[in-house]
């Protein structure tokens, strides 16, 4: 990933679930509380970069600032769900980059599983996606709302797919250049 790589820059404003385990002064600004002091037991969704910094570079001998919790995005309901069936789930309502997130957020986190559900999830959606991509019919009917809950990756994914296959089309003599 690149700095500029709005991406990433995306990705790192998602929200993240925060505990702070200090009382730490004068930054209840984060709760909406200008001059007062954030509690320790304090829940507040903090952005994943701001969370991850507080959790691993307190620096404050053995107790962190902050522990990070799973964001909803990546729920026990929702891993449920992607494990029943994976083409159901829309990705986009939960995290417009929900596999940037996902990766990010399972650098921080150790859970062997969720990533065993993720790349299952992501095989199955790319058959779906590729399908839909070079099916241009099918994808106007009965796969629209498939396709509106696709990520951000899969909707790279879909263009590169399309792209290729109408490039091929056109390569073959089926279709007009345009």
């Amino acid at each position: 990933m690149s700095y500029y790589d709005i991406d990433s820059i995306l990705t790192d404003a998602q929200k993240l679930p925060c505990t702070f385990e200090l009382e730490v002064p004068g930054l209840g600004i984060l709760e909406g509380n200008p001059g007062e002091n954030i509690k320790a037991g304090t829940k507040i969704d903090l952005p994943l970069w701001l969370g991850e910094m507080l959790s691993i570079g307190s620096g404050l001998g053995t107790s962190r600032l902050v522990t990070l919790d799973l964001p909803s995005a990546l729920s026990e309901r929702v891993i449920n769900a992607l494990k029943a069936d994976p083409r159901s789930v829309d990705l986009r309502s939960l995290a417009p980059h929900f596999y940037s997130l996902s990766e990010r957020t399972l650098e921080l986190f150790e859970e062997e599983e969720m990533v065993d559900v993720l790349i299952n999830t992501f095989k199955k959606r790319a058959e779906e996606i590729a399908d839909h991509a070079h099916n241009p019919k099918g994808a106007l009917g009965e796969g629209v709302e498939f396709l509106q809950g696709l990520d951000e990756t899969e909707r790279q994914l879909f263009r590169v797919a399309h792209d290729s296959a109408k490039a091929m089309r056109i390569w073959s003599g089926e279709a007009k250049k345009k």
